[in-house]
């Protein structure tokens, strides 16, 4: 079964990024769940417990994340679009955040 889960580290400040909220949607853009960050920077499962082969984005927070720390941010929310081939897999989208900058990539 296809599940999904998120990693979010602060590169600025070397630590995980607590409290972010993340939102799960299809290419619809139709909720499929969402989520807040644990002490680690992670969600260890967001959406249903099977996501079909197709294209998906999450969403995170940011700009609220970054307010929250009291740091100005130029990412009001960033937008990761992906797609599933293969239902049967377990997909983990990381991001490195900074305030000016991130990055992403398919994790494991």
């Amino acid at each position: 079964m296809s599940t999904l889960s998120t990693h979010v580290l602060d590169t600025s400040a070397g630590r995980p990024a607590r409290g972010l909220r993340v939102s799960l949607a299809d290419a619809t853009g139709a909720p499929l769940g969402d989520g807040t960050t644990d002490a680690d920077g992670r969600i260890a499962t967001i959406g249903p417990e099977r996501l079909p082969a197709g294209d998906y984005r999450l969403t995170f927070d940011t700009g609220g994340w970054f307010a929250g720390e009291g740091t100005t941010a130029f990412y009001p929310e960033v937008v990761v679009a992906f797609t599933i081939a293969d239902a049967d897999q377990h997909h983990h989208v990381p991001l490195l955040l900074n305030p000016f900058g991130y990055s992403t990539y398919r994790g494991t």
